[in-house]
C-alpha cells in the first residue's frame, strides 16, 4: 500500500503552501450552507424586528461576505483569491430555523471551497452573536460544502443519497 500523499505537507511533513502557479485560471463556483436552530421564540423576534442589535439578518449576510472575502487571513495556507462575487441568503425556517446558504464565485487557478464554507460559518456565528441575548442555546450546525465547479477535477456534488439523516431539532 503506497503512503498517502498530502498535498500541503512538504516530502518531511512540514506544512507549506501549495504552488497553483502552473495551474489553469477557470472560472469556479462554490456553494455551502449551514443551520442555526434556535428557539421558536427567538425566530419570531428576528422577523418582527424585535432584538436590541437591530437588523439581524442584514448584519449576518454582511458579515458573512466580509468572512469570504478574508478568508486567506483567517485559515492557514488558504491563497487569497480575487472574488468575483458572493450570494449569501439567510432563509428563515419556521419554526425554529435559520439557513444560510452561499455562493462563491472566482475566476483564478484554486477553487473557492473555503470562501463559501467560510461565509456561511462567520454568517451563522453572528446571527448566534445578534441573538444571544434573547437565546443562548442556539445551535450551529451542518455546515457542508454542497458543489463546486472548475478547475481540474470538474464538478462535485453533494449526493442526496450521501447526506447524513439530520436531526434539525
Amino acid at each position: 500500500m503506497s503512503e498517502p500523499h498530502f498535498s500541503h505537507l512538504s516530502a518531511v511533513g512540514e506544512a507549506r503552501m501549495v504552488d497553483v502557479g502552473n495551474k489553469a485560471v477557470t472560472r469556479r463556483e462554490a456553494r455551502a450552507e449551514a443551520r442555526v436552530v434556535m428557539n421558536a421564540r427567538t425566530l419570531e423576534s428576528i422577523l418582527a424586528g424585535e432584538l436590541p442589535k437591530g437588523d439581524v439578518f442584514a448584519a449576518a449576510r454582511l458579515a458573512g461576505i466580509m468572512g469570504a472575502k478574508k478568508t486567506a487571513d483567517l485559515i492557514p495556507l488558504c491563497h487569497p483569491l480575487p472574488i468575483d462575487g458572493i450570494d449569501l441568503q439567510i432563509t428563515p425556517q419556521l419554526p425554529d430555523q435559520v439557513l444560510v446558504t452561499a455562493v462563491v464565485r472566482t475566476t483564478g487557478k484554486t477553487g473557492v471551497e473555503m470562501e463559501a464554507l467560510t461565509a456561511v460559518s462567520v454568517a451563522a456565528l453572528t446571527l448566534y452573536d445578534m441573538c444571544k441575548s434573547a437565546d443562548r442555546g442556539m445551535v450551529i450546525k451542518d455546515i457542508c460544502l454542497l458543489e463546486k465547479s472548475g478547475g481540474k477535477s470538474g464538478t462535485w456534488q453533494r449526493l442526496e443519497s450521501a447526506q447524513p439523516e439530520l436531526d434539525h431539532k
